[in-house]
């Protein structure tokens, strides 16, 4: 009987639950959802038209390697993006976090947008480009840029998602590591190119539903003018302050100015701080000073004859009672524009 007992016992002690620090640990990564590596790849594919719909790629890095003659959309905004040894291939991606990198590719037509963009060992590669830093091409020749164009209703959080500025848009400004004297390996495509004779929107039933617009006035990324000789000796410059309408009366401001023969030559999003606001506004910065902690300003330059009579007539007629900065005279303009575009340049990098 006491072994009986004792039995007893010793099962009811093992049937005690352990202690803590007899259980397995557990971690965070334990818990991760799997990735399948396929979902996140094209490879090898010829001939077809494929892609990810929105909510599909969210955030993970993307391969794309071997293929020729494909449709390939990607609706979503990811990590980052290598594309690889693809030949007469029409590439959208929607916003990569970091970098692009193509390498070893011929005869592509592209448009995206990214942190960075790099090329390598590429021929006549046709790119309509957002790309918040300056644009790198290697060893490649025949690559041809535009200004990115394109809606669908998710790409404004997309971009938000990716941490990129619809305002922050280099496109045009190229450095080649590689320079052929007496050649150029890149230029910039006609301004009056039509996005969807290089980009066509897809027809397959599977993308219709994401409702892709070409329109220009409806394209998340501002057009720009970027490099190209201006149409004028005069610009304009207009400093939008941050608050719960910018982006609307940039856009807003925009349109107007557009619609009237303007061109928007370059756009930027950046933070400023007192001593920044002092060496770009000079004696009128005082009066910008309590606005600088409310988040980055948004800087728009305008171009054509009557510019300036035109950007005030607009803010004071549309935009009555919001305070912005607005380039005084015809003859101190081209200053203010070089002023702030060399701030802003310096502190990103570019």
């Amino acid at each position: 009987m006491g072994c009986f007992f004792s039995k007893r016992r010793k099962a009811g002690k093992e049937s005690q639950p352990e202690s803590e620090d007899e259980r397995p640990r557990q971690y965070s990564w334990d818990h991760r959802e799997k990735v399948d590596l396929k979902d996140y790849m094209f490879s090898g594919l010829k001939n077809e038209t494929v892609g990810r719909l929105p909510g599909k790629v969210a955030g993970q890095q993307f391969i794309i390697q071997d293929c020729e003659n494909c449709k390939i959309y990607i609706f979503d905004h990811s990590a980052t993006v290598t594309i690889d040894d693809c030949t007469s291939c029409v590439i959208f991606l929607g916003p990569v976090k970091t970098s692009v990198f193509f390498r070893n590719c011929r005869d592509c037509k592209c448009l995206l947008a990214c942190q960075q963009f790099r090329v390598r060992d590429c021929r006549k590669l046709e790119v309509f480009l957002c790309c918040a830093t300056q644009p790198i091409i290697e060893s490649s020749t025949n690559i041809k840029f535009g200004c990115f164009q394109w809606y669908y209703p998710e790409l404004a959080f997309q971009f938000k998602d990716a941490g990129l500025s619809i305002f922050n848009n280099t496109w045009s400004n190229i450095h080649d590591f590689t320079p052929v004297a007496g050649e150029l390996n890149w230029s910039l495509l006609p301004e009056n190119a039509k996005i969807q004779d290089f980009v066509p929107v897809p027809t397959t039933e599977e993308f219709k539903a994401v409702r892709v617009s070409t329109e220009a006035n409806r394209s998340i990324v501002p057009i720009s003018r970027g490099q190209r000789q201006k149409n004028s000796d005069e610009s304009c410059l207009v400093v939008l302050f941050a608050g719960d309408y910018t982006i609307a009366n940039a856009r807003k401001l925009i349109d107007e100015m557009v619609g009237k023969g303007f061109s928007l030559v370059q756009t930027k999003e950046v933070t400023m701080k007192p001593e920044d606001a002092q060496r770009v506004f000079q004696e009128k910065a005082s009066d910008f000073l309590p606005l600088l902690n409310k988040g980055p300003v948004i800087a728009l330059e305008f171009n054509g004859d009557g510019a300036v009579e035109e950007c005030h007539h607009i803010v004071n007629e549309t935009f009555n009672g919001t305070k912005m900065f607005v380039s005084e005279k015809k003859d101190t303009a081209c200053g203010d524009v070089d002023n702030f575009y060399n701030f802003a340049d310096i502190q990103m990098g570019v």
